[in-house]
């Protein structure tokens, strides 16, 4: 089966947006302009103003000699991109491919090969997305044919019928006139003057001739439209290698509704992980709302899995998260993490387990899904000695430790990301304390042991070294205190950096 694409042209977009913000503007002539090079130029136009005779590309000024009532409303650059940006999010729910059309900024392109039949064919496809886009308050020219050019031309030049059947795109093309190949307006010209206001008009003619008179940027439209030479896409939204997607043929409102979308999509989804030797680390589920609205949902894994009992109790916990309001249309399931999965190895008896227990590893999946994944932190050494440097975040259960832990040196069991100030009375400069002050609790020192020198690495930034301390209080608790650089400085800075157990 070749490939099929759609065009979407927003007539007005701009306009229509505006309208849609202010209603009050409905019923009434307007434009959008811009400054431009000390003039003010219209760039947006009503369906209204357009009746009237006003277009874009004129100046302001004649506008409102046209259209005495005309209202002027100032735009802002990079706008209709943004919308533009936003409505392919929402046209994802119609096909996974959507790019803007980077020609005229006014449109979407939409590669929708197997997609239609899921509305009941491609004239119900098109019929779906055009009463959506009514109900919203665009004004749209849609056309499908089996490349991008012809899909274009059609949905701005067409005026027979927007649905072009496989193989017959060249045929649509032959009555259009040049400016429907997205060519240059000096091509147009330099066409018009030869008197080939048709396609059909220079389609015939040698390529070599067409080139010396139009260049090559001209007949490289010309094969992209007719389908000779590939044109690239760039999607707003890349799909995943793992992706699978759930249309609904009635809105989804419930929460059984919701688990049993859930369900099909983990099966699937899972299928295709386990042919390909990879489990899912973090996955996220879009739901497409008939109102327009997108919510997500996502989950992490702390090792690959492609277990889907597991994986939907996971989703299970933030169910509660997703309102269906009016209801669901579309549901995308997305691996946006995944792992090599080498299957366990089976034995008959393993009495330390440890954190390769899948038992251990499903149950921190679950408490990251309850309270969040940032408050479980696995912790391993590094090959440093600043101790702040000294240990890192694992990025899975799985991982191995490129270094043992230090046991040279006792180390305390807590220690702060940053160290604190504390007030500090030494009898000797370079002695322990005899006491310190820590949040407004006076603490008496009565054991220490000390002092380690650790050097700060010089070559990652500069400053004093540090004398590190272990004490102990009245109650017996011990911390890591430590002086910043020599004893006699003037006002040595102490800080506490660390608890023992």
């Amino acid at each position: 089966m070749g490939k099929r694409y759609v065009s979407v042209w927003f007539c007005h977009l701009l306009a229509d947006w505006q309208a849609i913000r202010h209603p009050e503007l409905q019923d009434i002539p307007f434009v959008l302009v811009m400054a431009d090079h000390g003039r003010i130029i219209v760039t947006a136009v009503s369906q209204q103003a357009q009746k009237q005779g006003v277009e874009a590309g004129m100046r302001a000024a004649d506008a409102k000699a046209i259209c005495p009532g005309l209202q002027v409303i100032n735009e802002k650059p990079g706008r209709a991109l943004k919308l533009l940006q936003a409505l392919g999010e929402w046209f994802i729910r119609y096909t996974p491919t959507v790019a803007v059309d980077e020609f005229s900024s006014e449109g979407l392109i939409m590669e929708v090969s197997g997609c239609p039949h899921l509305w009941g064919g491609e004239r119900e496809y098109l019929q779906d997305i055009k009463t959506h886009l009514k109900a919203k308050g665009y004004t749209v020219r849609l056309a499908i044919a089996d490349t991008i050019g012809a899909a274009w031309a059609v949905s701005r030049f067409g005026k027979v019928t927007p649905l072009i059947s496989p193989g017959t795109h060249t045929e649509a093309l032959l009555s259009l006139p040049p400016e429907a190949l997205r060519i240059e307006k000096s091509t147009v010209a330099k066409l018009q003057k030869l008197g080939f206001y048709q396609i059909k008009s220079f389609i015939g003619m040698p390529r070599s001739v067409l080139r010396r008179r139009f260049g090559e940027s001209f007949l490289t439209r010309l094969a992209q439209a007719l389908g000779t030479q590939n044109e690239a896409m760039c999607p707003i939204t890349v799909p995943l290698d793992f992706q699978e997607r759930l249309p609904c043929l009635e809105p989804i409102k419930t929460r059984k509704g919701i688990e049993m979308g859930i369900n099909k999509l983990l099966e699937c989804l899972c299928l295709s992980l386990e042919k390909d030797g990879k489990g899912l680390r973090t996955g996220v589920l879009t739901c497409y709302r008939v109102d327009g609205k997108i919510i997500k949902v996502d989950i992490g894994t702390n090792a690959p899995t492609h277990s889907v009992s597991h994986l939907f109790k996971l989703f299970e916990l933030k169910i509660d998260q997703i309102r269906p309001a009016l209801g669901i249309e579309l549901f995308i399931l997305a691996a946006t993490k995944v792992e090599d999965l080498v299957a366990p190895q089976e034995v008959l008896w393993d009495g330390n387990p440890g954190l390769n227990d899948r038992s251990v590893i499903r149950l921190l999946d679950k408490v990251a899904g309850k309270v969040g994944a940032h408050v479980i932190h696995r912790y391993l050494p590094d090959t440093r000695y600043w101790p702040e440097r000294s240990v890192k975040d694992a990025g899975s259960i799985s991982e191995k430790a490129s270094t043992p832990w230090r046991t040279d040196k006792p180390r305390p069991t807590e220690l702060l990301r940053h160290p604190e100030p504390i007030e500090v009375m030494a009898l000797i400069p370079d002695h322990p304390p005899k006491f310190f002050v820590y949040k407004a609790v006076r603490h008496q020192v009565v054991k220490a042991d000390g002092p380690e020198r650790i050097e700060r690495e010089w070559w990652l930034d500069v400053g004093e070294h540090r004398d590190y301390y272990q004490v102990e209080d009245q109650y017996g608790q011990r911390y890591w205190l430590f002086r910043s650089g020599h004893y006699f400085n003037e006002q040595p800075q102490w800080y506490i950096h660390g608890f023992f157990a």
